[in-house]
C-alpha cells in the first residue's frame, strides 16, 4: 500500500488553518495603551453586517461570518479560503469599563476600544502628617 507523504502535512495544516466546515481561529492583537484596552480581530473578507460582538459576565465574544458568492452565474473554481463562522471570546478582567466599548470595522480589521475602568486607574494617595509637621519613626 502507498501512502501520499503530503496527505499528514494537509491535516496537520487543515486543523491549524481551519477548513470550509470548520473555520480557522479568528486572528487577534490585545494590548493597553494609556487608558484604553485595544483587542483587533482580522476579518477579511467579512461583510460588516454580519459581525456580532457581545459582552455579557466580562465575556466579550465576536462572532463574524463569510460566505462564498452565490447566484446561477457562479461557478467555483477553486475554494481555498475559509468560509463560514468565526468565533472567538476574550475574558475581561473587571478594571475595564465595558458600557463604554466602542467598535469600529476598516479593511477587514475589526477594532474594540474599551477605556479602562476609573476605579482602576492609578491614583495618588494623599499622606496626612500628625502633629502639622514631619515625625521621626522610631524603632
Amino acid at each position: 500500500m502507498r501512502t501520499d507523504p503530503f496527505r499528514e502535512i494537509d491535516r496537520i495544516a487543515e486543523q491549524f488553518f481551519g477548513t470550509t466546515s470548520r473555520p480557522a481561529v479568528m486572528h487577534l492583537d490585545a494590548y493597553r495603551d494609556g487608558d484604553y484596552f485595544y483587542a483587533v480581530f482580522d476579518l477579511p473578507g467579512v461583510d460588516p453586517e454580519s459581525i456580532e460582538c457581545t459582552v455579557e459576565r466580562n465575556v466579550l465574544t465576536v462572532r463574524a461570518e463569510r460566505r462564498r458568492p452565490t447566484g446561477d452565474g457562479v461557478e467555483l473554481v477553486a475554494a481555498e479560503r475559509p468560509m463560514g463562522i468565526f468565533t472567538r471570546q476574550l475574558l475581561l478582567g473587571d478594571t475595564l469599563d465595558t458600557e463604554k466599548l466602542e467598535a469600529g470595522y476598516e479593511a477587514g480589521v475589526l477594532t474594540l476600544r474599551i477605556p479602562v475602568a476609573e476605579r482602576a486607574k492609578p491614583r495618588r494617595v494623599e499622606i496626612s502628617v500628625a502633629g502639622g509637621g514631619p515625625r521621626q519613626i522610631r524603632s
